[in-house]
């Protein structure tokens, strides 16, 4: 049975998990009902960052154009425009041993597209989630239900994964950012 997290919670995902090398990282969302003329296009995006939080490349920056990271290690499953259906809305595969040495952290972030231009936040949205599985044996690791306390941003850092020596552990963050997919790229370094 996973394990359920809150707010702020860190726990280990290698140590305690003898062999876990290969993780789907799940993102799922649905949107409140509302009638505002536009679907929520949510997008998932990997920020491969150094021990600092800053990535170094634009290449370790991965999301909808940019769906695998230079070496394979990191891979964005595809863009999911809608947020329909049950599950697993969308996803990121993490080896964890092929990660290039100066990735020490990994922030999973969710932005609306266009919000905007749209008048979309994620006061608008609802039963988001993270979950963790087990690449080869498809067992949820872990899973992060986030509240509803957003109303005007646009952005969210769902989570973020760190390597603690030679181990991996994971942070429920759920910090939220006005200014969508920019602010989060400067946030992590990045030019925009």
């Amino acid at each position: 049975m996973a394990i359920s997290l809150s707010k702020g919670q860190r726990i280990d995902l290698t140590k305690t998990n003898p062999g876990l090398t290969e993780v789907i990282i799940g993102l799922g969302w649905d949107t409140n009902k509302y009638s505002g003329g536009h679907d929520f296009d949510l997008d998932a995006s990997a920020f491969l960052a150094d021990a600092n939080g800053k990535v170094q490349h634009d290449t370790d920056f991965i999301f909808y154009n940019n769906m695998v990271s230079s070496n394979g290690a990191v891979k964005h499953t595809g863009d999911n425009r809608t947020g329909e259906g049950d599950g697993d809305d969308e996803q990121i595969t993490i080896d964890f041993p092929a990660l290039p040495a100066h990735v020490e952290k990994i922030g999973i972030t969710v932005t609306i597209h266009d919000a905007d231009a749209r008048g979309q936040n994620f006061g608008q949205v609802s039963n988001a989630f993270v979950r963790v599985v087990d690449a080869k044996t498809g067992r949820e690791v872990l899973r992060y239900d986030l509240g509803e306390d957003f109303s005007i941003e646009t952005a969210v850092v769902i989570c973020e994964l760190y390597k603690h020596g030679q181990d991996w552990k994971f942070n429920a963050i759920g910090s939220g950012f006005s200014g969508g997919l920019a602010a989060l790229c400067q946030n992590y370094g990045l030019q925009v």
